[in-house]
């Protein structure tokens, strides 16, 4: 018989044996990136702007070289599927200055880190999905106007996932850009690896951007679109139909002027990720495309030139010269206005003396008359010379080039000491518009000598105010904004935002805490950058901030 001391013992242990906590196992890391030592080349990976390199690498024999050119930072991408709610470490070996490592996902808000030096440096970031994370975007990129950059040895450590069919896309938009063309764009899963598009029920495309263009149509004709998303698994339920009425092959107003509150927005003549675009598929929203950007021409001060850029003609299919002239006569046809845009961040156009004033003047005006622009926009980002570039625009507005805008940024605004705003009051006869980049500024002194933070209405309405009390009329202030948060490197609010800040600055209302004494109805309206990046976000800059822009006195 078991003593009961020995059955006290054994009840204890029992006891004691049930309250010890046995931590669960921890996953065993594992590197799910395919190919992450680009030992296979870009295997695996969606790139722009870079390259397989086998020198400089950090381990074997491979390594990834980007080179940021223009507005492209050079970006590679992986879609890696994982599992929600769980812990994953992401790490790689970067070489250059402004090299970027990041990750995002469906629920996952961006996270990023960076390395501002030369030589291998290895950057890490530790992370958790969300309950319907079911795969990320690691993605490694440069930064304008750097040097190449190399990457290495990328690692993401955690379980991988199980593939799941994708959701439907979600925002599907379409809509008419010509009297023979649609534009439609939608957001699609983090899960989908490419998308099919239905036109009357009949499978017309399989995009894999979010976004596609339909050609060949009929005029003053009834179609009805929907999108799908597929990816290993199998295709996703088909979105709810929309229906496009493409317009009949009449003008719009050719020639005329342009309405009391206008929107402008930027074409670009390049591929950095954005949706390409050809200029006839601009909505006829925008009321002022500015094409960026003209070349300069080397060894020739003031000198500029342009060409269709070859990546966005190989991204459209096969883009020509000739077919970008027609487009212009056929969006201003429309009653949209085209103009030539001068500079942006990589610009590098000098007009600091009178003989590059004249080349610049001669240029823009052989530019106009060859192509049909309906005037130039001063962009430039590198200084300005208010003397020089003033007689240019002067000349060329005698010349036909009848559309003059600038988008200066915050720092040239400050004050009527500025370059910039010396230019914009110079030639305040014959200027359009003057749209502020009320982005990638960080904080600034506004009118009532408070300091404002970007990506706020009171940051908007602050610095404009500055303008319009310096000795610009109203009709020529717009705000310029970007389209979606890829759209500069920081500032981005919502076009809910920038339409209370013209109803602020318009009407009284809607202000933040910093209200202006007085009001301008007759503020000019909008800018984005760009026409492409809205397109990419399902045009919610232009379909918003356009409808509001009629509503204002």
């Amino acid at each position: 018989m078991v003593s009961r001391t020995r059955r006290l013992l054994v009840a204890a242990a029992t006891a004691i044996a049930a309250l010890v906590v046995v931590p669960a196992s921890p996953a065993v890391a594992a590197n799910i990136v395919n190919n992450p030592g680009f030992e296979d080349g870009l295997s695996g990976w969606t790139c722009t702007g870079a390259a397989a390199a086998t020198n400089p690498v950090r381990t074997g024999s491979g390594s990834l070289a980007g080179t940021p050119s223009g507005q492209d930072f050079s970006q590679c991408t992986q879609q890696i599927a994982v599992q929600p709610n769980t812990a994953y470490k992401l790490s790689g070996w970067v070489n250059g200055t402004y090299t970027y490592l990041g990750v995002n996902g469906n629920g996952l808000t961006d996270r990023n880190t960076w390395s501002g030096v030369a030589g291998w440096k290895q950057l890490t970031i530790d992370f958790t999905t969300a309950a319907a994370t079911t795969s990320v975007n690691v993605y490694i990129h440069g930064w304008y106007g750097q040097p190449t950059f190399y990457a290495d040895d990328v690692s993401l450590d955690g379980p991988g996932g199980t593939p799941t069919l994708p959701a439907a896309p979600s925002g599907f938009s379409a809509s008419a850009t010509s009297p023979t063309s649609a534009s439609l764009s939608w957001n699609g899963p983090s899960n989908a690896t490419g998308y099919r598009v239905y036109r009357n029920n009949q499978l017309i495309a399989s995009p894999t951007a979010s976004s596609y263009n339909d050609s060949g149509l009929t005029a003053e004709t009834t179609y009805s679109y929907q999108v799908s998303s597929v990816n290993s698994v199998g295709e996703s339920p088909k979105t709810t139909s929309v229906s496009v009425t493409t317009p009949g092959t009449g003008g719009g107003n050719p020639g005329g002027p342009l309405p009391k509150h206008v929107l402008t927005g930027y074409w670009q003549n390049f591929y950095n990720g954005a949706r390409a675009l050809r200029l006839a598929d601009v909505p006829t929203t925008y009321d002022i495309i500015a094409v960026a950007f003209v070349d300069a021409v080397p060894g020739r001060n003031g000198g500029v030139s342009f060409t269709l850029d070859s990546g966005l003609s190989s991204q459209l299919g096969g883009y020509t010269d000739a077919q970008f002239r027609q487009d212009i006569k056929t969006v201003q046809a429309r009653g949209q206005k085209v103009i030539i845009s001068v500079g942006g961040e990589k610009g590098t156009v000098w007009v600091g003396d009178a003989n590059a004033s004249n080349n610049f003047a001669t240029d823009v005006k052989n530019l106009i008359s060859s192509y049909g622009f309906d005037g130039v926009d001063i962009d430039l980002e590198n200084g300005i010379n208010a003397t020089h570039m003033g007689n240019a625009l002067r000349s060329i507005h005698a010349a036909g080039g009848k559309v003059i805008t600038m988008a200066p940024q915050t720092v040239d605004m400050q004050s009527t000491q500025g370059g910039y705003f010396q230019l914009a009051l110079a030639v305040k006869d014959i200027l359009t518009i003057v749209n502020m980049q009320y982005y990638n500024s960080g904080t600034m002194l506004g009118c009532d000598q408070q300091v404002h933070s970007q990506s706020t209405v009171n940051f908007l309405t602050a610095l404009a105010c500055i303008q319009l009390q310096g000795g610009l009329r109203p009709d020529q202030v717009g705000l310029g904004l970007p389209a979606s948060p890829r759209g500069a490197g920081g500032g981005y609010q919502s076009p809910g935002n920038v339409n209370n800040a013209l109803n602020c600055l318009a009407r009284g209302t809607n202000c933040g805490s910093f209200k202006p004494s007085t009001t301008w109805p007759g503020i000019r309206g909008a800018m984005t950058w760009s026409i492409n990046w809205d397109a990419s976000n399902g045009y919610q800059f232009a379909n918003t901030v356009a409808p509001h822009l009629d509503t204002l006195p």
